[in-house]
Formats: C-alpha cells, structure tokens, sequence
C-alpha cells in the first residue's frame, strides 16, 4: 500500500474512521514536538502540549478546509497552544546559559560514534537556534524542521512571502553569527 496524503487521511476520519487519526499523528509528531519544544525547552512540557494539539486538531479537524497544508493549520494550533500553555502556568522559560540544559543535551549522547556525532551537530544546532529571538527560531524552525515553504510560512505568520523571504535570510545570518560566536571550534571541527 502506497503513502495516502492528508487529505484522504482526514476524510477517511471525518468518515467515522477514527483510527486513522494515528496516521496524521505519527505523520506530524516531531514537527509538532519540535515547535513546542522551541517555545518551553522543557521536553515535559513539549510531549504535554504535543499532545494537546493532537487532542485540539482532531476536535477540530472538521474545521480544516484545506485551502492550506494540513501542517500549516496545525502549526497554527501548535502555537496558539504554546503561547496559552505558557499564559497558563507562567513557565520561565531557559536560556541556554542555564547548566541544566547542557546536562539534558549532555544525557543524549549514543554508543555509536556516528550516531553521537551526528547528534551532538544536532544538539550544537538547536543551542545556536535557542540563542535566536523567538521570531528567528521560529522562521528557522518552520523552514528546516517543518519544511514550510516560503509560502506557507508566509501565510502562518501573517506576512508576504517576500517579507518571508527576507526574514529567512535574516535569520540564517543570526543563526551563523551565533555558531561562530559561541561553536566556533566545533564548527571549524565539522568543516575539516
């Protein structure tokens, strides 16, 4: 059997065909994660909420009228989630000097050098982007973890797709100022 978009996955539940709901869930469980692990940098409080937008997408999946990318609509959910989680119990959120935070990066490490290479490339990335104010990380995060398009990031944040565009690029000049400023050798390790 051949992958089924969204769109005959969300029919075939609105058609009483509940547990195909899984699939949408599994289909977008990191990218939901992720997002919410950009607002709380608290991997707790990230699986709550993940699981609160699923919760909210299936109640109001009847609402979708796919004039979007069913991922646009559920970033949406995802961030109207964050922010009144956040509202709701006051969270600090961590910067990145906090010590606890390198210790949960530190906790995920692998036996395989590879593996623990290419996990600590990742942890080194996500640091830089937690450096970024909260509209860079999340015009980067969108863009290369959620694979928006220019567009569909464009609609999600209320903007124009060049505006888009250019806060993309934006960003990306942050996000290398910040790897060279605080990795630079481990930066110049990956280089060589």
């Amino acid at each position: 059997m051949h992958a089924t978009d969204d769109k005959d996955i969300i029919t075939r539940v609105l058609q009483g065909e509940s547990q195909a709901y899984a699939d949408l869930v599994n289909r977008y469980l990191f990218f939901v994660f992720t997002i919410a692990s950009r607002y709380t940098n608290n991997r707790e409080d990230a699986e709550e909420i993940s699981q609160d937008v699923f919760v909210k997408a299936y109640r109001s999946l009847a609402d979708f009228r796919h004039n979007s990318k069913f991922s646009t609509w559920l970033y949406t959910i995802t961030a109207n989630t964050c922010s009144t989680f956040l509202r709701k119990r006051k969270l600090e959120t961590h910067t990145l000097d906090d010590e606890r935070v390198f210790r949960q990066a530190d906790m995920y490490g692998a036996h395989d050098d590879d593996a623990t290479i290419q996990r600590s490339r990742a942890a080194m990335l996500n640091k830089a982007i937690g450096l970024l104010s909260t509209d860079d990380a999340t015009i980067i995060t969108l863009f290369y973890k959620g694979e928006q398009s220019l567009e569909e990031i464009a609609q999600i944040l209320g903007i124009t797709p060049n505006n888009a565009k250019v806060k993309l690029h934006r960003a990306r000049l942050k996000l290398k100022d910040k790897l060279e400023l605080y990795f630079a050798d481990e930066v110049k390790e990956m280089i060589y």
